[in-house]
């Protein structure tokens, strides 16, 4: 690679609303029948497992052709042995030896291993819809492989689109690739706004995302400086996992979703709102020039969204139990605590830097999340951190794979070396 930091800042990226990621998407004819095939990328994940709760509901719409988790092992052998997918795929080679041996007598799948195994599974001619659910920054490589690939994308993995927007972007055009987010925010606006093309974008002043505020929502400040792992971890209203636990109760994991509201939309940053809903029943508005708002309401369960891309355009019945408002009472919203939770201005900040400021900021608080998650810093860490690295990082273009990689990983290197002098706590 050459010397980035030769290259100037480049300019903060131009928006074209209407022509974000799922602008436009094909009719039902042009989209795969059923039983759809699908691989699950992150299947031992919260998302995964949800998404395998969905198929065993529904064995005569969808078919697992491939599935792949990292280091779970025996949930993965058990999750093969139920769903017997043709392929799977492991963290590692000796993960891969170790997997066969679990697995039942009389099935034989083929078990690949690593980036390349995951971008193998990503790819396959096999699968007709690819489930992006591995949590963080390695969710890109297979997520670009199967958009290259021209395939249905249901997206959870957000941060594909925070690290490389502009390259997924050019390869859906290239590849007639379509995206549909799983994120619940980001579900309820593409069903609010219309599905196909969009209809409603045009109309719309403002996207509003909701934040549920994690679990921290009414504590004071100085709360805050003693937060633990197990606090941190302990959502009132969603199941996930550590790491989106923790993005949640710093807000971080609501700023990624602005960069990704702006991806997928197409709209600026100043477009996209923010508010606190502690019940988590309205998933996300849409604010229209003429003042009016349409929500999305469901239960904090996230079949609803996953099921809706995996059998896009058709709605997949679910055995949830469904919103109650007489129960509910009320639904409130408040402002954020932006002084007290800093990462979500963080995230707005980093994309006036340009390309590369996403890719620094998701760097950073993956390293820093990790490291809280360990033990090695405390929970007020995670935000100066991330701060600290976009502050240090030089102008640099992000404007291929290789560039973004090598963005990420001399940041998570500075963020770990400037963690040494961090004291833990709680």
């Amino acid at each position: 690679m050459t010397d980035t930091a030769a290259h100037a800042t480049p300019p903060a990226p131009e928006y074209d609303p209407g022509a974000g990621y799922i602008s436009s998407l094909p009719g039902e004819d042009a989209l795969p029948g059923f039983p759809r095939r699908l691989c699950l990328l992150g299947g031992t994940g919260s998302i995964g497992k949800s998404a395998l709760r969905v198929v065993e509901e529904h064995p005569e719409r969808f078919a697992v052709a491939a599935l792949a988790g990292a280091a779970n092992l025996a949930l993965l052998a058990e999750q093969a042995a139920r769903f017997r997918p043709a392929r799977l795929c492991v963290l590692d080679a000796s993960g891969a030896d170790a997997l066969a041996g679990m697995l039942p007598a009389g099935y034989s799948p083929d078990i690949v291993h690593g980036p390349e195994g995951y971008a193998s599974l990503a790819s396959d001619a096999d699968s007709d819809v690819v489930l992006s659910a591995i949590v963080g920054a390695a969710g890109l490589v297979p997520t670009l492989a199967a958009v290259r690939a021209g395939k249905i994308v249901a997206l959870a993995n957000k941060e594909s689109l925070v690290l490389a927007g502009d390259l997924i972007r050019q390869a859906c055009r290239e590849s007639g690739a379509v995206i549909l987010p799983v994120d619940s925010e980001h579900n309820a606006l593409f069903q609010a706004l219309g599905g196909p093309g969009l209809r409603e974008l045009p109309h719309v002043a403002t996207l509003v995302l909701t934040a549920s505020g994690g679990p921290f929502r009414d504590k004071p400040a100085a709360f805050l400086q003693t937060v633990t792992r197990e606090q941190a971890l302990d959502h009132p209203n969603w199941s996930m996992g550590p790491k989106i636990s923790v993005d949640s109760s710093t807000l971080m994991n609501k700023g990624l979703e602005v960069i990704e509201a702006c991806r997928l939309f197409g709209l600026p940053p100043g477009r996209v709102e923010v508010v606190v809903h502690p019940q988590s029943i309205v998933h996300s508005l849409a604010r229209y020039h003429d003042g009016s708002l349409l929500a999305h309401l469901g239960p904090p369960d996230m079949r609803l969204a996953i099921a809706y891309c995996l059998g896009y355009p058709r709605r997949t019945p679910l055995d949830l139990p469904p919103v109650d408002l007489v129960a509910l009472g009320a639904l409130t919203f408040e402002a954020p605590r932006h002084d007290d939770f800093p990462c979500l201005s963080l995230a707005r900040h980093s994309l006036s830097l340009g390309a590369w400021g996403p890719v620094a900021l998701n760097a950073a608080n993956e390293t820093a999340v990790e490291l809280f998650l360990t033990g090695q810093v405390a929970f007020l860490d995670i935000p100066r951190l991330v701060e600290f690295a976009l502050n240090a990082q030089a102008g640099v273009y992000a404007d291929d794979l290789d560039a973004i990689l090598e963005i990420d990983r001399t940041t998570r290197k500075r963020v770990r070396e400037r963690a040494i002098g961090c004291a833990p706590r709680g």
